[in-house]
């Protein structure tokens, strides 16, 4: 991926998204404004540069920058934590905020699969870059696919989502869950710049799925590190599921999803019921490749 074009659209998405009055801008002024958000001048201000070195940058014509020029734009931008590392990834490694790139990690540590399995009414699953799913336990291969069956980018869970018809219908609220997954995609794609099967993926979500058109131009980048998924599963209904994602220990593209419920809710009840599923047969379709 062209780096300086991310850093480009990357930075009109991010002063688009900041209105002037969030800054103190803009106050007893009645001329319409012609772009939104912030114009290149204000951004400039707030972060203390000049026009013509923000108008340089955000044409991607600045290969690396201080930190403090750096940090300087976080602050304009009203970026938070993820954002800011993004930022700083899409400048070269002269800039010293950028993290290393470091190799795609697809394996799975035998205590972490065993902790999986220990898991109680819990489903339970490992996402590498991409979002692929590395491992599963087995309540989660009955609540969602099973992807560790496939092979390629099939074992995708962001694929699957965008692609799979059923998908719109598994997730009640899908928009908000793929919005989420396009954020995650572009966390990854600023951490792996050069990963074959990312950039495999990213070409083919943005050929087919009109959606993700949308979304990707926009750079969000966020964590989605808790929260709630609502359900609409073929065998036990609809599902309130609340989930929390940990990063797994020395291994840094890793992290681990824990889908749980309330204790003694409908939901938990029904994924005691869907624990005790014995059929052989998937419960929620894959996608192929």
């Amino acid at each position: 991926m062209n780096t300086s074009t991310n850093l480009a659209e990357f930075l009109r998405a991010a002063r688009a998204r900041v209105q002037p009055q969030d800054v103190g801008l803009g106050f007893g002024s009645t001329a319409a404004r012609r772009v939104p958000g912030l114009r290149r001048d204000e951004v400039a201000l707030l972060a203390g540069m000049s026009v013509d070195y923000y108008t340089r940058m955000e044409q991607g014509r600045i290969k690396h920058a201080s930190d403090a020029i750096v940090n300087g734009l976080c602050k304009a931008l009203r970026l938070n934590a993820t954002e800011r590392s993004y930022l700083f990834s899409l400048f070269s490694p002269a800039t010293t905020g950028r993290q290393p790139q470091a190799a795609r990690a697809t394996k799975v540590r035998p205590i972490v699969r065993q902790m999986l399995d220990q898991m109680d009414n819990a489903a339970a699953f490992v996402l590498g870059v991409g979002m692929e799913v590395l491992a599963m336990n087995d309540l989660a291969k009955k609540l969602m696919p099973d992807f560790t069956a496939e092979t390629g980018l099939a074992r995708s869970l962001a694929r699957w989502t965008f692609l799979a018809p059923e998908a719109r219908t598994y997730f009640r609220e899908w928009d908000v869950v793929a919005a989420d997954m396009t954020a995650i995609l572009r966390r990854d794609s600023s951490r792996h710049p050069n990963d074959r099967a990312l950039n495999e993926l990213i070409g083919e979500l943005t050929v087919k799925s009109e959606a993700f058109q949308q979304w990707w131009p926009q750079h969000m980048v966020y964590e989605c590190s808790f929260g709630t998924k609502k359900i609409a599963h073929p065998l036990v209904g609809s599902l309130d599921i609340e989930y929390e994602t940990f990063p797994v220990p020395e291994d840094p593209d890793q992290q681990l999803f824990i889908y749980m419920a309330k204790k003694g809710s409908p939901t938990d009840d029904a994924l005691r019921i869907l624990g005790n599923w014995s059929s052989a047969d998937a419960v929620v379709s894959p996608l192929s490749s």
